[in-house]
């Protein structure tokens, strides 16, 4: 029982840092604050909570108000509900987290917020780690010939996933024309997977969750949304806007709605896709961490037998989403592929003569 108990004290301090204070560990945990505080954004990045105090990075704040102006300090400013500068936190209401300013007719006015809270953070740090991955493996190559020995370590692994998902994802899936692709498909592959490997780090620099925000999510879907529509061959669009349907269906313009919702429809499709099963693998595995400190006080038979469960069931869950991260990030280049494929169609004949050249 005593090992379990250590466990338990040490998924404490492996929660997201900040999710659990020390006024929250003595009394009852509002286990929906906690989940939705760390899955959410803020202004400042927690490292650590213990019963001595929290530590946390204080992040820079860029407002402009209508009625006074840009407004530039540390987040610090604003712990704890304080006010500065007229601006503040709100605690509730529709801007509830959010930093509001108080109007002359006690309304709270929410200006315009270019500040790097702790999601923005998190994916310039994570950027700049894929970046250091990229360039260090491409110092290797600049270094060697291609009749030289085959890398070892980082760079075989780094060569292993970016040939399985050229030869097995990329060319199939957009066809001759997949040079053109190529760079933005494995950019977003290890853009994904980078940021939901972060994202399962429970301690300082990881555990900010990018990747199950639906903002960024949505830039990425809107990236493949462009590539696919700003590229498609006229043999595309002509699907979509004039399909070989009987003449009656084009006298009444069914099928081009269709398609055309369906434009939309597909990068849609991806931009939920990757946010929800993000945003859902975070609120679990913290949801069955708070398990150890809601039974805390049900007796020790209780909270030593849920405190077993929840370490059990935490680990697997970590498993589970190690697999996650890395099969979202394949999915989403899969399917980016695919609607890439799509669009790069081209009438049989001219497809053949394409192919015959290549």
């Amino acid at each position: 029982m005593k090992a379990f108990a250590r466990i338990a004290v040490l998924l404490a301090l492996l929660i997201p840092a900040g999710t659990l204070r020390a006024e929250e560990q003595q009394q009852e945990p509002d286990i929906k604050a906690i989940v939705l505080g760390h899955i959410g954004d803020s202004y400042e990045w927690r490292v650590l909570s213990t019963a001595g105090g929290e530590w946390s990075i204080p992040l820079p704040v860029i407002v402009h108000s209508p009625s006074s102006g840009w407004h530039c300090f540390s987040s610090s400013r604003l712990r704890e509900g304080a006010e500065y500068e007229g601006l503040r936190i709100a605690s509730e209401g529709e801007h509830a987290g959010k930093i509001v300013e108080r109007q002359a007719d006690g309304s709270d006015l929410r200006p315009l917020d270019l500040s790097l809270t702790k999601t923005a953070s998190a994916l310039l740090l994570n950027s700049a780690i894929l970046l250091c991955l990229v360039l260090g493996a491409a110092r290797w190559y600049r270094r060697h010939k291609a009749t030289d020995r085959a890398p070892k370590g980082f760079v075989a692994l780094f060569e292993m996933l970016v040939s399985g998902i050229l030869d097995g994802v990329i060319k199939p899936c957009v066809g001759p024309n997949y040079r053109k692709f190529a760079p933005y498909l494995l950019t977003a592959f290890f853009f994904i997977f980078v940021n939901n490997l972060m994202g399962l780090i429970p301690f300082f620099p990881g555990g900010a969750n990018v990747s199950g925000n639906i903002a960024v999510t949505f830039i990425l879907a809107l990236a493949t949304f462009l590539a696919v529509n700003i590229f498609g061959t006229k043999h595309y669009w002509k699907d979509i806007l004039w399909p070989d349907v009987p003449v009656w269906l084009k006298a009444f313009p069914l099928m081009p709605l269709i398609e055309l919702v369906g434009i939309f429809t597909k990068p849609f499709a991806l931009m939920i896709r990757l946010f929800a099963n993000m945003l859902a693998g975070h609120a679990v595995i913290l949801s069955l961490t708070c398990v150890i400190f809601a039974t805390a006080g049900m007796g020790a038979v209780i909270n030593g037998s849920m405190s077993f469960a929840s370490v059990l069931f935490s680990i697997f869950m970590y498993c589970l989403e190690l697999l996650v991260a890395v099969l979202q990030a394949y999915v989403f280049t899969m399917l980016s592929a695919v609607f890439i494929g799509l669009a790069q169609e081209r009438p049989e004949k001219h497809a053949a003569e394409t192919a015959d050249n290549h």
